[in-house]
């Protein structure tokens, strides 16, 4: 199972009301807006492509409704921490995402990437507007190049220029920076 997927404030481009994973969301919410407190959004791995969004009772038929717990109890603690420290550096921890691993001995084991610029939406706190788009420190510059060209998702995965390379990594460091207090050598 790939690792819970943790939304703090969503993009609902709009929408009045909605769910994400089976968690209904509070009606009147505008992109960007911040939820009333984190929500819990499991997701597993597709064969390919991205992950696939599963509700939190679709998680516990799959592994184990006692695993779900203590991954969500997991997941909302590392939030918490992840936050507070972002928070603390004028960032915001928009939306972050945890992959556990499990032992044969039932150990818990968080994997891959925490809290990246490749796993996570980090916008900065001095410049947060809800109601649209945010500034990030994140891959969505990528994203956003990616849908100005109308890439259809189909490889080839166009190259990207130079200047969107230069910003993205700039991005990446200047994140880097600010949560760690120290510059990347």
């Amino acid at each position: 199972m790939r690792g819970p997927r943790l939304p703090v404030r969503f993009g609902l481009e709009g929408q009045a009301t909605g769910a994400v994973c089976g968690v209904v969301l509070p009606v009147g919410l505008r992109e960007s807006d911040a939820l009333p407190e984190p929500i819990f959004t499991p997701a597993t791995k597709a064969t390919s492509g991205h992950d696939i969004n599963i509700s939190e009772a679709e998680a516990g038929r799959v592994v184990g409704h006692d695993l779900v717990a203590r991954l969500r109890a997991l997941t909302m603690a590392l939030y918490a921490h992840g936050r507070a420290h972002a928070e603390a550096c004028g960032i915001i921890l928009a939306d972050t995402k945890f992959e556990f691993g499990l032992l044969p001995s039932g150990e818990i084991l968080l994997i891959d990437e925490v809290m990246t610029p490749d796993s996570s939406r980090y916008w900065p706190a001095d410049a947060y507007a809800p109601g649209g788009p945010q500034p990030s420190f994140d891959k969505q510059f990528v994203r956003d190049y990616l849908e100005e060209i109308r890439w259809n998702k189909q490889p080839p995965v166009p190259a990207l220029p130079e200047d969107v390379v230069v910003r993205t990594r700039d991005k990446y460091l200047e994140a880097y920076r600010r949560l760690t207090g120290q510059d990347l050598a």
